[in-house]
């Protein structure tokens, strides 16, 4: 990720929650992916393809107050 040399991350993510366990990209790791494939297993797993899309943007989670 540092070097920018991967192109896809396919992400498994199952419907379990083991409430520990290792990081799966570093702490210092930061970078903004988009969605291009989903899909479910019929034992739910999600099989997630993402795509880097450079550096991360961030915003607010605050209500509008207009």
């Amino acid at each position: 990720m540092a070097h920018d040399l991967i192109d896809e991350y396919r992400l498994l993510i199952y419907p379990i929650t083991l409430g520990t366990g290792q990081r799966l990209f570093a702490e210092s790791t930061t970078a903004a992916m988009r969605l291009v494939e989903a899909t479910t297993t019929s034992t739910g797993t999600i099989v997630a393809a993402y795509q880097p899309t450079g550096k991360p943007g961030y915003g607010s989670f605050a209500l509008d107050q207009s």
